[in-house]
């Protein structure tokens, strides 16, 4: 084994807070007996006392109405990321261009807001705070960290890897998107809060034109993962050039607005409600016609002979009256005609 031989307060061309070693050689080397044989390597600073020069901070809210999958969906993407901060829920009335002036409160320069509209639909702001750009997705397919499905379990404060699809790079909307996403969920270097750790997995996969965001961590050094969460999928609706608002540079053509996915719903199943009774109608009326061929006997008219034409008899006379029956008088009536 090598012995090692700790140097302090080198100078030269070595970093600041760095240290050089000097090692000898092992036994088995050939070296001189009078001078040994030094091997000097110079050991890098540790990672907690790097200097912190990006200071990217994510502010992560939401609006009034939003549901309980949506504030444990939040409370998963702060554990995940250790540069983000918290605010509270901000009223529906008010304008988006506020949420500016709230990140620059906050001194955060990136936010992720959760709009909820009718109780049930779920809109997510990813915006470069105040100049922009800035994208608004639907969010759909919700799953949480608490959920059984996620078994894994990674360091909190660690350093994700980014992995993202192949057609990032294809079309320019999406090449936008990347950065915007790169900028906003990677943890900065010699954060604070942050671990020198790399343990999971972000991937931002591209498939039926929405982007599904998974998390996975790292178990063991040939690179198997194992899905932690949050999942969600992002259904991309309009890119604009401003935060929070602005001219539009990208309008997804293929977008549904939930809306009219749910009133297409209903005339579907109004059109086959409508089908299943025009079917019934139908079968009642074979049923009937069924009924009247079975009821009809058509060798009925063979053995009829037709009746002796009668002559036509005028009534010239008066029919004779009627004769009237006299009223029978009660038994009281009786009874006094007999005294009497």
């Amino acid at each position: 084994m090598a012995a090692f031989v700790r140097k302090r307060g080198a100078q030269g061309s070595a970093p600041k807070n760095s240290k050089k070693v000097k090692f000898v050689a092992d036994e088995d080397e050939e070296q001189t007996e009078i001078s040994p044989k030094y091997n000097e390597v110079t050991v890098p600073r540790p990672v907690s006392m790097g200097k912190w020069t990006n200071k990217e901070r994510v502010l992560i809210f939401s609006s009034r109405g939003v549901n309980f999958r949506t504030r444990h969906l939040m409370q998963d993407l702060r554990t995940l990321m250790p540069h983000s901060k918290a605010d509270t829920k901000m009223d529906r009335k008010d304008k988006l261009f506020v949420i500016n002036e709230v990140c620059e409160i906050k001194n955060c320069n990136k936010c992720l807001f959760f709009e909820a509209k009718k109780k049930q639909d779920l809109y997510l702001w990813v915006s470069n705070s105040p100049h922009g750009p800035s994208a608004k997705f639907l969010v759909q397919n919700i799953h949480t960290l608490a959920e059984l499905k996620m078994t894994g379990n990674c360091l909190k404060g660690s350093r994700p890897l980014l992995s993202f699809d192949p057609k990032f790079d294809r079309e320019p909307h999406y090449a936008l998107l990347k950065e915007l996403f790169i900028q906003t969920f990677s943890t900065p270097r010699y954060h604070p809060k942050s671990q020198p750790f790399v343990d999971h997995v972000i991937t931002f996969t591209i498939a039926d034109d929405r982007i599904w965001f998974r998390n996975y961590q790292i178990i063991e050094e040939d690179a198997s993962l194992v899905e932690i969460g949050p999942r969600f999928v992002l259904n991309l609706i309009k890119i604009f050039q401003g935060s929070f608002g602005g001219p539009t540079l990208f309008e997804n053509e293929n977008f549904l607005s939930p809306n009219m996915h749910r009133r297409q719903m209903r005339l579907a199943t109004a059109a086959k409600v409508r089908e299943k009774q025009m079917v019934k109608e139908l079968q009642k009326m074979k049923k009937t016609e069924a009924k009247e061929d079975v009821t009809k006997d058509v060798t009925a008219d063979v053995f009829l002979t037709p009746a002796d034409d009668k002559p036509v008899q005028i009534q010239s006379e008066p029919p004779e009256p009627k004769a009237v029956k006299k009223n029978k008088p009660f038994k009281r009536q009786r009874v006094q005609m007999a005294r009497r």
